[in-house]
């Protein structure tokens, strides 16, 4: 099993299925599995002892009202967090380890996080499972780096030169701009820039990567991008595609 094998399309469960449990905890993930998730999206910070800690946040104020960050938190100090549902923070290590089968899209959210990251993908044996990705390239190569193979997609200053070939038909400077990567993960549109359409979508190909769409919740709207050829959801609902992707198959 690899990160990109399996039938298309791709449902990545956004921060797991936070429904009926909090979002980026193992029971959350559990959920997703259970829903029809093929992918787990997930994000990381680094706790105050360097350890790889799932959270979208930096600090646990919209989760829990606290007005602390978590790099300044040990990681046993995060596991005392209540997030409600019996959950609290866990780490990447133990993500990888609870939900050994899975694949992970893991998204870098500072500097000081991608060593720790990298670290708990080798420490799992998890790289030909785990997506690599930050909006800084920084971040991203630090970590995509200690893990030779590993599948990446594109940070920020990597995909606007590739888009703009993408919207001039330039396949050649996508490709250049894409080298080494599997996947752009992108809004459909950013700024009032429709960056989503079926020419972005072709070039894209042709530069050989996939085209993962976030964060699409709304069954209309899934059922548009996946006609667009796109590759993959990253949804909140991953049981609502899960189901409209079975539907299209029997179809």
């Amino acid at each position: 099993m690899t990160f990109l094998s399996g039938p298309l399309p791709r449902i990545i469960a956004h921060r797991g299925l936070a429904i009926e449990a909090p979002e980026n905890t193992l029971l959350a993930f559990l959920h997703a599995l259970n829903a029809g998730a093929t992918h787990l999206e997930t994000d990381v910070h680094a706790s105050a002892d360097g350890v790889a800690v799932i959270s979208h946040d930096s600090d646990l104020s919209r989760l829990v009202g606290r007005d602390v960050r978590i790099e300044q938190l040990t990681m046993p100090e995060l596991r005392r967090v209540d997030l409600g549902h019996g959950q609290s923070f866990c780490s990447l290590t133990e993500a990888l380890d609870a939900f050994h089968h899975a694949r992970f899209n893991v998204d870098i959210k500072d500097a000081r996080a991608a060593g720790p990251t990298a670290d708990a993908v080798l420490k799992a044996r998890a790289t030909g499972r785990v997506l690599i990705t930050s909006f800084d390239e920084k971040r991203r190569r630090a970590a995509a780096d200690a893990l030779p193979g590993v599948a990446s997609s594109a940070s920020v200053t990597r995909f606007l030169p590739a888009i703009l070939g993408a919207k001039l038909g330039l396949t050649g400077v996508a490709r250049r701009a894409l080298r080494g990567l599997v996947a752009v993960q992108i809004p459909e549109r950013d700024h009032g820039v429709r960056l989503v359409t079926a020419r972005t979508v072709r070039i894209l190909h042709a530069a050989g990567v996939e085209v993962h769409v976030w964060t699409v919740n709304e069954p209309l709207d899934m059922e548009r991008l996946l006609d667009l050829g796109v590759d993959g959801l990253v949804t909140d609902r991953c049981d609502l595609l899960k189901s409209l992707v079975a539907s299209r198959i029997r179809a």
